[in-house]
């Protein structure tokens, strides 16, 4: 019960998004005044009070038309008409009231404050001009002509009784105005802090929106430089190759020389046009995982045995420990890519001669593959970009080069499948690189 009487006087008084706050104040106190009215008016008669309870009676009415008009007809409440009918009936009530001595100033100022809260800006200073006019022309009356009071109650009692009973009405009208402006106060607030909230979101959003692009033009221009020359100077080569072997120029000692030429040269340049292949589908299609239970020897035995034979075709010895039964949960497909550049990258930089060893062991929830040559290392300077579109793609020891992309297809498709990649290098001693990947959970080997 209790529950409802503040959504049955929302709905007397209406909502915020059909009336203005002005006219939901004058609701409020339209209805305060009309249930005033129904102890003031049987107490003034009472009590002898004719004029003030005609007042009470007449202040009533003339609020209860306005809200009924206001309220369920659409019409806006007149406050000029409220304002010089409150001054006309405060003035008759001040001398039918004892002047001074009676209610009457209490109940004006507040009387003023709710005509402030009701009327337009832009009439608030006539008012206030007009009312503070009449204050004073009434009570200089009063103190020229006396005999204009009538003092309708005893002073002591009655008196007391007088301002007991008029006390209510300026402390409602002050309760409702000030409730209406705290809670608007506070709307408004909470709105505009909202919209702060909205305007720093859409510029986080704008921000995101704004690194995507850049991140998507300096994609775009690594791609250009790629296809521009990264990639054509290996096929220039091979052209050449071609041209010389097909023109008959070499003999037959130089003959496998420059075939073993044309072999590394088209290898070098599938790894690249692979990696490329790999890196646009990625950046255009998102990222394809396709999560198993592997045993991870299994998994990148291939892939191993074919780097062993490219190794070899060098004079580099590669070797790899791996526990049989170690079971990961990943992609097949872009663990083989991540340990075949990872392999790719230590038999380019690694010199003839030279060894590199695969192995893996459990760190934790995870299992780490480690890639370790002895080659040339990377340079400290160039270390904080490798796995980045920043990365400048350096010459193998036999001038092989790559498109600086494989580290990138590293880490992404490495992060792809839950794991993580990190390294470790020191120029001319070689480089460590470690590869986490996730433990298979007994229920995903079930």
């Amino acid at each position: 019960m209790i529950k409802t009487i503040p959504l049955k006087w929302r709905e007397l008084t209406g909502s915020a998004s059909d009336f203005s706050l002005e006219s939901r104040i004058f609701h409020s106190i339209s209805l305060c005044l009309v249930m005033l009215a129904g102890f003031y008016v049987p107490y003034d008669i009472f009590a002898g009070l004719y004029v003030a309870g005609g007042s009470s009676l007449i202040f009533s009415l003339l609020f209860f038309y306005q809200f009924y008009h206001s309220r369920y007809k659409g019409i806006r409440h007149n406050s000029i008409f409220l304002g010089l009918t409150g001054l006309i009936l405060f003035s008759i009530n001040y001398f039918a009231n004892s002047g001074i001595h009676g209610s009457t100033d209490v109940i004006w100022p507040a009387f003023l404050l709710l005509l402030f809260a009701v009327s337009p800006y832009r009439h608030h200073l006539t008012w206030l001009i007009v009312y503070l006019l009449a204050f004073m022309a009434l009570h200089l009356v009063a103190y020229q002509y006396p005999q204009l009071v009538s003092y309708p109650f005893d002073a002591g009692k009655g008196q007391l009784i007088d301002r007991i009973t008029a006390f209510p009405l300026p402390v409602i009208c002050i309760y409702v105005v000030m409730k209406y402006m705290r809670r608007s106060h506070d709307k408004e607030r909470k709105a505009a802090e909202e919209k702060a909230i909205a305007i720093e979101v859409r510029n986080e959003q704008i921000s995101h929106q704004r690194d995507l692009l850049e991140k998507s033009n300096a994609e775009k221009n690594k791609l250009m430089s790629i296809i521009s020359h990264d990639l054509r100077a290996p096929l220039v080569n091979i052209h050449g190759y071609l041209e010389l072997l097909n023109s008959n120029e070499v003999n037959e000692e130089q003959r496998p020389r420059f075939e073993q030429e044309l072999l590394a040269a088209t290898n070098n340049t599938m790894e690249m046009l692979g990696n490329l292949l790999h890196w646009s589908k990625s950046q255009m299609e998102g990222p394809l995982v396709n999560l198993q239970v592997l045993n991870l020897l299994d998994a990148i035995k291939s892939t191993l045995e074919m780097g062993k034979m490219q190794a070899q075709r060098k004079g580099i010895v590669l070797s790899y420990q791996i526990d049989p039964n170690f079971w990961v949960a990943a992609d097949i497909n872009m663990l083989q890519m991540v340990v075949r550049n990872l392999v790719s990258n230590a038999i380019k930089f690694t010199p003839t001669g030279g060894a590199i060893s695969v192995d893996a062991c459990l760190d934790g929830g995870e299992y780490r593959v480690t890639i370790m040559d002895n080659g040339q290392g990377i340079d400290h300077d160039k270390q904080a970009n490798i796995f980045s579109l920043h990365s400048q793609p350096a010459y193998g020891t036999n001038n092989e080069k790559g498109v600086g992309l494989g580290l990138l297809l590293c880490k992404e498709y490495i992060e792809h499948q839950g794991g993580r990649i990190t390294f470790e290098s020191a120029t001319g001693t070689g480089s460590s690189f470690y590869i986490f990947v996730p433990v298979a959970k007994m229920d995903q080997m079930a």
